[in-house]
């Protein structure tokens, strides 16, 4: 433990990254700053070539920031066994669910058997994916006691949960408090010691079990905000009535009340996901969570909602969906990034097709549709201009970019259906609220 804090103390210990995606790389860039050198692995070539090239994989990280990490010592690679060289591992790679909406920890798996050769005595090893609670005790400890490692006497095992939020200039990785919980008292203050280097605040908790679900609990908290909010936007539009106005109103109520925002659903790799793995872990203790799994089925019919509401527009002017033109403007799954990871924008764009429209979409930051493992277009972002808005049957805004010119949109565009409430305050006869 001595050596391990002292070589963090000193900056002489390396931090090895797991994972090159949206929480990897912003986690290199802060402990790079400290003087920590940084190994990032990744089993995509290209991502480590991008990062040790200066290129930013992402458009809320510059590329000036990437070669400032790679002059500070941080390199990227995808050979596991340097590893070894590590006195810190720290996984963030992806949990999703599978098929049947069922925890998929094959990434986390996959990256244990490729380091389980390569650990050894004084590492300290976090996993900050989301997860269900045992996952850390339960699925990594083995790894680490089958390579004769007794952890908390020679080896550090920590559960910490990621907290980033792409594109959030308000908060950055050093400002957010960090949740560490350790399998042992002394793998607690080994996380301690290590995320105390680059985190300006460290939360500790008793065990890897509480950290895996203070980070569950985060996200549900949202997701059912989220999905009685969405709720209310159905009820208010029956009635008449402006769900934005009814919020705005609402919040300036001093205590007792948070604003949560309505939308065409619920998108990024955190709040789609991760209440089911709380209950898919539930069920294992005979527990059955109604009230969560209420919330993810209001959540995931919103796309529905906003194509019904495009196909009751379309009626107006005398047009059915089929073989429609449909612009779906923003397809990342929040403004200003470009993060596709679970967009509703997409599942939109899937019934859509699906229904027989003629669906293109424009988003300045996503410029072509990206491979994702579930969904395919065919697709090149579209110029913002007006033949293009006067061209469409239809114009459904998803993701509500900063860089849209929202009089250009709503005066070109024969039908704007508004899923974020853009026009509120100035509403127009072609803009139906969705």
């Amino acid at each position: 433990m001595t050596e391990f804090t002292d070589r963090v103390s000193d900056g002489s210990a390396v931090v090895g990254i797991l994972g090159l995606g949206y929480v990897g790389v912003p986690l290199a860039l802060r402990i790079v700053e400290t003087g920590l050198k940084v190994i990032g692995f990744d089993v995509l070539e290209e991502r480590a070539r991008q990062l040790n090239a200066g290129e930013s994989p992402f458009k809320h990280i510059a590329n000036q920031q990437i070669s400032s990490m790679i002059e500070g010592g941080f390199e990227a690679t995808t050979d596991f066994a340097r590893a070894g060289d590590c006195d810190a591992l720290i996984i963030c790679v992806p949990t999703p669910l599978n098929e049947t909406r069922e925890p998929d920890l094959s990434f986390v798996l996959s990256t244990m058997d490729s380091l389980k050769p390569y650990l050894r005595a004084g590492q300290m090893l976090t996993l900050e994916s989301t997860t269900w609670p045992g996952t850390t005790a339960e699925k990594l400890l083995p790894y680490v006691e089958g390579a004769g490692l007794d952890v908390g006497t020679d080896f550090y095992l920590v559960y910490s949960p990621e907290r980033e939020d792409p594109g959030n200039a308000n908060y950055t990785t050093r400002t957010i408090p960090k949740v560490v919980g350790g399998h042992t008292s002394a793998c607690l203050r080994a996380g301690e010691a290590l995320y105390s280097k680059f985190i300006d605040r460290v939360v500790s908790v008793s065990s890897t079990q509480a950290a895996e679900l203070v980070k569950l609990l985060e996200n549900i908290h949202r997701s059912v905000n989220i999905g009685l909010v969405n709720e209310m936007k159905v009820v208010a539009d029956a009635m008449g009535l402006d769900i934005f106005e009814v919020i705005d109103a609402a919040a300036t109520k001093p205590f007792g009340f948070t604003p949560y925002y309505p939308g065409p659903g619920i998108g990024g790799h955190c709040i789609p996901i991760d209440p089911f793995y709380l209950t898919w872990k539930a069920r294992e203790y005979g527990l059955h969570t109604r009230f969560i799994e209420l919330a993810g089925e209001i959540n995931n019919k919103m796309p529905q909602y906003v194509v019904d509401k495009t196909i009751r527009a379309l009626n107006q002017t005398g047009k059915s969906l089929k073989d429609a033109r449909v612009l779906a403007l923003g397809i990342a799954y929040k403004r200003d990034v470009d993060d596709m990871r679970e967009s509703p924008s997409v599942f939109v764009m899937e019934i859509l097709r699906d229904w027989g429209a003629q669906v293109s979409y424009c988003d300045p930051n996503v410029p072509v549709f990206p491979v994702m493992r579930e969904h395919k277009f065919d697709l090149k972002s579209e110029p913002l201009t007006s033949d293009v808005l006067a061209s469409q049957d239809a114009v459904i805004l998803l993701t509500d970019h900063t860089d849209f010119d929202y009089d250009l949109i709503a005066k070109h565009s024969k039908i704007v259906i508004d899923t974020r409430g853009k026009y509120r305050d100035a509403p127009t006869a072609n803009v139906v609220r969705a």
